[in-house]
């Protein structure tokens, strides 16, 4: 075992306190480039969990109670001491996810700035007074913190995912019980230190992994002290998480899948449609819900699209993401190499073909070559199904509705890309284009200030923004004589 670039605690962070699990199971975390255990974590169990949401239960009141400002300045002071060990944290997240430092480094940054945003909304949870219509009395709209609220994050952004739902939690008054990925829990072990340090007090965040993710967060969110779960991942376990939290009426906030949309227009910058392209659909190897599925492209233009597009994948270094100078690192495990394979096959069977890429690399690690598909047939699982890898399909359309209905043509609708010189043409697709983000010219739309989030089946509720916080509180209403 070569042990996790820089030092972190294995062990459950609850109340304050490093433990073993309960039962003493523990989660071997791999390297996807390597295919070799880095570390050995321990894995929460019920009881281990139920005790998370103990402490969380306890350390609630003296939170919610402290000023405003207390709670900005620490998440100002966790913002400070990510910076300043941005590097560290990089190549932690690179180690054990795979990605390619430069996207581990973009990752650092991002996840950081939450902690800076949320300093600044902690100080403006402002309340509203109002005359009822009748004159009779005032109208007195408090927000208060949700509660209890469980974290429940994803593998592909160990970092930001974690700080997107902490941040605004911490800033409403919430106390927290984040559940990470087994797949990649020393990044929010690391966190948890960090927080510490900044001067979270024992309770309010409490960080357990566990390889026993349904049943340990089923009894968790099973639990009457419970009152928010932000759970973030596929839709298809979102969906089996809703239905556990209709038994308490949970508060859920859901960033589930996508099947992102990637039309180019005819009149579009051919250059500037190439390089959001490459963002979209390999920016962290793929692996993100925003990341591109499919891409649309105007039959006028589509041959020279898919030759820059293909060179530009080619031009792409694949390697271990701890080296220098790698643009595409390893998927996050072997499951998803097969996925891949699978899909290529099946595109290929059904008429597609392969521009480029469109094989595992003779090595070891759980790599795939940057794909194109070009002429991919509508029943192509590839186009029905979130990749979660480096793998482009291509389609052609001729007019601005066949572009249209194409992209709606899904269950999900978490964001869509489109490229076009006309802004007028751009604005009115993006209207009728059925997804929660528009990346209009751009190949990357997430940032702190903005609320990110989508509609139909990949979600509800929003992250980010003022909005974010807003999840975590709960609007009381009094109605006052005086």
């Amino acid at each position: 075992m070569s042990g996790p670039i820089i030092p972190v605690r294995t062990g459950l962070y609850i109340d304050g306190a490093w433990r073993a699990a309960s039962d003493g199971a523990e989660i071997e975390v791999l390297d996807p480039a390597t295919e070799e255990a880095i570390a050995s974590v321990a894995s929460a169990s019920v009881e281990d969990g139920l005790a998370a949401v103990d402490a969380a239960h306890r350390a609630l009141p003296a939170w919610a109670a402290t000023a405003p400002r207390r709670r900005a300045e620490v998440l100002r002071k966790a913002f400070d001491l990510m910076i300043a060990r941005a590097e560290d944290l990089a190549k932690l997240m690179s180690q054990e996810n795979g990605k390619a430092l430069k996207d581990a480094r973009g990752e650092a940054a991002y996840a950081a700035e939450f902690f800076r945003w949320y300093s600044e909304e902690a100080v403006r949870n402002i309340s509203e007074i109002s005359l009822n219509p009748g004159g009779t009395n005032r109208i007195l709209v408090l927000q208060q913190p949700v509660g209890v609220s469980i974290l429940v994050t994803p593998w592909n952004f160990p970092a930001a995912m974690a700080t997107r739902k902490i941040g605004p939690a911490l800033a409403a008054g919430c106390a927290v019980v984040l559940k990470p990925a087994s797949e990649t829990p020393l990044t929010a072990l690391a966190l948890a230190s960090l927080l510490e340090e900044a001067g979270v007090p024992k309770g309010v965040v409490n960080v357990i992994p566990s390889h026993r993710s349904s049943k340990v967060v089923a009894a968790i969110i099973n639990d009457p002290r419970v009152r928010k779960l932000s759970f973030t991942g596929s839709t298809q376990v979102g969906s089996v998480l809703l239905r556990e939290a209709a038994n308490t009426i949970v508060n859920c906030s859901m960033e589930l899948g996508g099947n992102a949309p990637f039309i180019v227009f005819d009149d579009a910058d051919l250059d500037e449609a190439v390089a959001g392209a490459m963002i979209a659909k390999m920016r962290n190897g793929g692996e993100a819900c925003t990341a591109a599925n499919r891409f649309i492209v105007q039959d006028g233009i589509a041959d020279a699209f898919s030759k820059k597009f293909a060179a530009a994948m080619q031009a792409m270094r694949v390697g271990p993401g701890l080296e220098e100078g790698v643009d595409l690192g390893p998927l996050i495990n072997k499951s998803a190499q097969n996925d891949m394979i699978a899909f290529v096959d099946d595109a290929t069977a059904k008429g597609a073909k392969v521009v480029t890429g469109g094989q595992r690399p003779n090595r070891k690690g759980f790599f795939f070559q940057p794909t194109l598909l070009i002429d991919v047939p509508d029943e192509a699982n590839v186009l029905s199904h979130e990749i979660f890898g480096p793998i482009a399909p291509m389609q052609r359309f001729s007019s601005t509705d066949e572009a249209i209905v194409k992209a709606n043509g899904t269950p999900y609708g978490l964001i869509s890309y489109i490229f076009t010189r006309d802004v007028a043409k751009g604005l009115d697709v993006a209207e009728q284009i059925e997804s929660g983000m528009i990346g209009l010219n751009r190949g990357v739309v997430s940032d702190p200030a903005a609320p990110f989030g989508g509609v139909k089946q990949s979600g509800v509720g929003r992250e980010g923004a003022h909005e974010g916080m807003l999840e975590f509180l709960e609007k009381k209403y009094i109605a006052v004589d005086w």
